[in-house]
């Protein structure tokens, strides 16, 4: 069993005893911890936190948990059911509500769930935010309101529709060019709220051909639900056994996005937002931010338009947020497939970038491999490298700094060193004694060989 606390939430697999998994004694006491935390923030203030779960199978459990909890504070709660994370994250401010929780594990398979926690403004909690609720939480800070006072409950299953509109209702999002391409769709929503959502959106923007795969909410995931080339061999059989136009692929709680193209090559989770941010620049010009283990392409689709300038984040999605808002960023991202697109609201949202997405693609007349040639070919190479415990990781990420003292490099997280438009990324585990080396180049070939390079050298340092 695991259990995982950090900055963010509480994460862990289902069962076993407290604190070592994720159990009901700990999903009420993080809850509890986190209700708190907003309480002192709205100190003489009513409080209305907005829930909403993935639909693993543990989601019902854990939501009810986490509810009954936030009504023993004296918390209303606005309880959007099946949901999906950026839903709930513009819900909080429309709701004027005064935070958020998502019930999720992400792509973490069926055995995991977690809390994610949000702010009024429906974005993830900071790092010192995220110290303070897990302070509370260590000391066990509880305050549960008296009988009179306990929070109300209301269940509001409208949050769909109004953020499929929200969508529709984007100037970049054009759904009678959708609707006149006649495109043919394929979704796979790995039985999660995506095979609600997804759909949905579709026939909002006007796709009448869409071939749902495994889009049953049951929780019962088909295959790993993270969305990489290895799990989707299923609807790439799919799409070119039905001549199929683009697929569409989701995880659990449908903020990371991923194509599949006409012919069942794969588009690439890092190109989902080189693409959209294209089209995004094309219309709108400023400036784009993602993190520094995300390949170049943002930064050369970006670079090649005047005036226009891209930067790069420490890696976790609230560190993208704070500096495409310091650098007014008209986009921005993860290479996970993560499309975060002000226009809308500060969170990786898969229904924003479907719609941006599919509106390029119309308008392009290209198919969806075709699109896909229009950006560099890069491989993206992901490796680690394991120390003694006795290691200074820092010192030795130092020296290798040093040793390419003579190259273009950012020391924002880790060491980052660019080489052209290749590129190496080292950063440190804060769990264990390993270092994560992610290099890119234009083949899987060359990509490796400089992961190769730099890990003899960490070596020899070591």
């Amino acid at each position: 069993m695991t259990l995982i606390k950090s900055i963010s939430g509480i994460r862990g697999t289902i069962g076993g005893k407290p604190g070592q998994g994720l159990t009901p004694i700990d999903a009420t006491k993080f809850a509890a911890a986190y209700g708190m935390w907003i309480q002192s923030r709205n100190k003489g203030n009513d409080v209305t936190i907005v829930i909403g779960r993935d639909a693993r199978i543990s989601g019902e459990m854990i939501s009810e948990l986490v509810i009954r909890t936030l009504q023993g504070l004296g918390i209303h709660v606005v309880n959007l059911g099946l949901s999906t994370t950026p839903t709930v994250e513009i819900a909080v401010p429309m709701e004027k509500a005064q935070g958020g929780i998502i019930i999720t594990a992400s792509h973490n398979p069926k055995q995991w769930n977690a809390l994610k926690l949000l702010n009024e403004k429906g974005e993830f909690i900071s790092d010192v935010d995220g110290k303070e609720v897990l302070s509370i939480a260590e000391e066990e800070d509880f305050n549960f309101a008296p009988v009179d006072d306990l929070g109300s409950l209301r269940n509001d299953n409208s949050y769909m529709n109004k953020h499929i509109q929200a969508v529709l209702d984007l100037p970049l999002v054009d759904p009678e060019a959708i609707a006149a391409a006649n495109l043919s769709v394929a979704v796979d929503a790995v039985n999660s709220t995506g095979g609600l959502f997804i759909p949905a959106l579709l026939e909002g923007l006007g796709v009448k051909k869409v071939h749902q795969l495994y889009c049953e909410p049951t929780g019962h995931f088909p295959h790993n639900p993270e969305p990489l080339p290895e799990n989707l061999t299923e609807i790439a059989k799919v799409i070119k056994a039905n001549s199929v136009d683009l697929g569409i692929v989701v995880d659990p709680d449908v903020d990371r996005l991923a194509f599949v193209c006409e012919d069942g090559s794969m588009f690439g989770e890092e190109y989902t937002l080189v693409s959209v941010a294209d089209y995004v620049l094309s219309h709108t010009p400023g400036n784009t931010v993602s993190n520094l283990s995300s390949t170049i392409s943002l930064r050369e689709i970006t670079e090649k338009r005047s005036g226009c300038e891209y930067h790069a984040a420490a890696v976790g999605e609230v560190n993208v947020v704070t500096k495409m808002k310091a650098v007014n960023a008209v986009i921005g991202g993860e290479g996970n497939g993560g499309i975060i697109y002000p226009e809308s609201h500060y969170g990786r949202d898969a229904l924003v970038g479907v719609g941006l997405f599919l509106t390029q693609l119309a308008k392009s007349g290209l198919t969806t491999s075709a699109l896909r040639a229009t950006y560099p070919g890069y491989y993206i190479s992901k490796n680690k490298i394991q120390l003694e415990l006795t290691m200074d990781v820092d010192h030795i990420l130092s020296q290798v700094a040093d040793h390419y003292s003579d190259q273009e490099m950012d020391t924002t997280d880790g060491v980052k060193i660019y080489f052209g438009s290749e590129w190496v990324h080292l950063r440190k585990s804060n769990t264990e004694p390993i270092i994560r080396i992610y290099s890119e180049s234009e083949s899987e070939v060359k990509a490796n060989d400089l992961a190769n390079q730099i890990m003899d050298k960490i070596r020899s340092f070591a």
